[in-house]
């Protein structure tokens, strides 16, 4: 009989991870990172150009989501996994001096070099702090949009996650995020293995049930799409994708509000 998922090891394996993606963003990994990356997926140049360099260096999203999270001047963002920072930087060209992004993140390297990186640009409407998706450490109804590129996947609470992205959200707020999930339900030996979830891999939630975690504590989910630029890079990754159609897709929902609650 299988064994349960390692929580504890999967945390240490999913740090070591990304403080190397922070400090090392040239070394070899199940993904691609950096600029071509992000181009290929759909960020414009003229966002980039004004984004640090060594954030985008570091960058290993799975996708593009800005037009779905149709942010506004003065709107307030959570970014959920804000790694080395450059989701967190675009947002704040998107809401402007009026508005806020606030980076969450339980990596410490990646903290720090998004802090340093924030504070060398002059980006002060964005704040970095230390905590987990699973348990947001900020009141309800604080933010008009959460968003989170990759993080969610590596998560082995994902429904507190979305509850939680659901309780910050003021009513009518929206959720817009990329991530990894998979077309068949993966067996027990890959969702045990915590090695295979700091990959990408072992989280990888089967669509239909993800959609159902996304919309179970109130969202609505306008739209999915597929990410067909996007592609893991190690064999070992690129087995997973073509025996269990692993994937990258894109997801824009709505916090019901109102009368709609």
């Amino acid at each position: 009989m299988a064994q349960s998922l390692d929580v504890d090891k999967l945390e240490r394996e999913v740090k070591t991870v990304y403080r190397e993606v922070a400090e090392s963003p040239d070394e070899e990994f199940h993904f691609e990172m950096g600029r071509p990356l992000a181009e290929r997926l759909g960020y414009r140049p003229e966002d980039l150009d004004r984004v640090p360099s060594d954030a985008i260096a570091s960058f290993a999203g799975v996708g593009y989501h800005f037009d779905l999270a149709d942010l506004q001047p003065g709107d307030d963002v959570l970014d959920l996994g804000s790694g080395s920072g450059t989701d967190a930087f675009i947002a704040a060209l998107h809401v402007g001096e009026t508005g806020s992004v606030t980076g969450l993140d339980m990596t410490d390297e990646q903290l720090r070099k998004a802090r340093q990186l924030r504070d060398d640009a002059g980006f002060e409407n964005v704040s970095f702090e230390k905590g987990y998706i699973e348990a947001v450490a900020f009141d309800d109804a604080t933010f008009d949009a959460v968003i989170s590129n990759g993080v969610i996947n590596l998560s082995a609470e994902k429904s507190r996650v979305f509850t939680e992205a659901h309780r910050v959200l003021r009513p009518g707020g929206r959720l817009a995020l990329s991530d990894v999930v998979s077309e068949a339900r993966m067996p027990a030996s890959i969702k045990d293995d915590a090695d295979l979830w700091a990959a990408c891999i072992g989280g990888a939630e089967q669509i239909d049930d993800y959609t159902t975690t996304v919309e179970a504590p109130g969202f609505d989910v306008a739209e999915l799409r597929a990410n067909d630029a996007y592609a893991f890079t190690s064999e070992r990754a690129q087995g997973a994708c073509d025996r269990y159609g692993v994937k990258s897709v894109s997801f824009g929902a709505r916090k019901r509000g109102g009368d709609d609650e």
